[in-house]
C-alpha cells in the first residue's frame, strides 16, 4: 500500500529570479557572439537559453487546501502541500488533488428494510481527501469510488433497521436518527479508508415508504397512534375511577356495595373513554330504584 510522503519543493520566487538573470545573461551573450562572430559563445548562449526554458517547466503553483502529487516515470516521488509558487524537477508529473471538504447527496435508493418493506432513502455525505497517495494510486477514480461505496453502505444500513419500530427499545430509521447517522458514517468511513478519504459526516436526507405501500403504511401508523392514545386514555380513566371511589369511601359521602361500585365504575369508564359527550340521566329516586 502506497502512503503519502510530504515533499518540500523549492520556493518558486527565488528560482524565477535566478532564471530571469540567467536568461537575460544568455540573451546578452547570444547578441554579443553574433556581433563578434564567436561560435563557442553562441553555442553556449543557445544551450543556456534552452536549458533555462526547460528548467522553467518545473514551475507550478499550489493553492490553499490543495496538494500536488509528484511522479517520476511512474514512480511516486512525494506530495507537495505548501501553498505558493513552487519548483520541482521538470520531469515530474504534477497531479492536482483537492483536499477541501466536499459533500454530495446520494440518489434516492429503493431498498427493503429489516422487515422487508420497500422504502426510499437517500443520504448526504461530507468527506475530504486526507492521504493523496492512496487517493491517486489505490483506486482508479476516488470521486466515483466515494459515490459508489457510499450508496452501497446506505443500502446495507437500510437492511439492518426497520423503518419504524413498534417497540421503544428497538432502533428504527425514523425514530433514532442520531444512532443511524453514526452507524452510516462509521460504515462509509470503513469502506473509504483504503482510498485515503475521511468521512466527516453522513446523515439521511430523505426517508419514505415506497409509493406502492405508502397508503397501507399510513393506515398502519394511524392505527398504531389510535391504539397508543386509547391505552393512555384507559390508563388515565382507571386512575380517576380509583381516586373517585377512594375519596367517596374516605369522606363517607355515600356507601356503595360491590354491585353498585361495579355499576359506577362502568358508568365512569363509559363517560371518560367515550369519543362523544355522555348524555346525563337525572335520577329522582334513590340509587337503588
Amino acid at each position: 500500500m502506497i502512503r503519502e510522503r510530504e515533499r518540500q519543493a523549492m520556493s518558486g520566487l527565488v528560482i524565477v529570479f535566478v532564471f530571469v538573470v540567467v536568461l537575460a545573461a544568455s540573451i546578452f551573450g547570444l547578441i554579443t557572439s553574433i556581433r563578434a562572430h564567436s561560435f563557442p559563445i553562441f553555442i553556449t548562449s543557445v544551450v543556456a537559453i534552452l536549458s533555462t526554458l526547460f528548467l522553467m517547466m518545473g514551475m507550478f503553483t499550489v493553492n490553499p487546501n490543495e496538494a500536488r502529487v509528484l511522479q517520476l516515470f511512474g514512480d511516486y516521488a512525494g506530495t507537495v502541500r505548501t501553498p505558493g509558487l513552487r519548483w520541482a524537477n521538470p520531469l515530474y508529473t504534477k497531479k492536482r488533488v483537492s483536499v477541501r471538504i466536499r459533500n454530495f447527496e446520494t440518489a434516492r435508493l429503493k431498498v427493503n428494510d429489516l422487515e422487508g418493506n420497500p422504502i426510499e432513502i437517500a443520504a448526504v455525505v461530507v468527506w475530504r481527501v486526507v492521504d493523496t497517495a492512496e487517493a491517486c494510486f489505490e483506486v482508479d477514480d476516488y470521486n466515483n469510488y466515494v459515490h459508489v461505496q457510499s450508496e452501497a453502505a446506505l443500502r446495507n444500513l437500510t437492511t439492518s433497521y426497520p423503518y419504524d419500530a413498534h417497540d421503544e427499545a428497538q432502533i428504527s430509521l425514523r425514530g433514532h436518527t442520531g444512532v443511524v447517522a453514526d452507524h452510516l458514517k462509521r460504515e462509509i468511513h470503513e469502506r473509504l479508508a483504503k482510498a485515503g478519504v475521511e468521512v466527516m459526516e453522513a446523515r439521511i436526507s430523505h426517508l419514505a415508504y415506497a409509493p406502492e405501500i405508502a397508503a397501507a403504511m399510513l393506515q398502519r401508523q394511524q392505527a398504531g397512534a389510535i391504539i397508543a392514545a386509547r391505552s393512555r386514555i384507559v390508563e388515565g380513566a382507571v386512575g380517576m375511577v380509583d381516586m373517585a371511589l377512594e375519596l367517596l369511601s374516605r369522606k363517607g359521602i355515600v356507601h356503595l356495595d360491590e354491585e353498585r361500585k361495579a355499576a359506577m365504575v362502568s358508568n365512569l369508564l363509559v363517560v371518560l373513554c367515550g369519543e362523544k359527550g355522555a348524555q346525563p340521566i337525572v335520577n329522582t329516586g334513590t340509587i337503588y330504584q
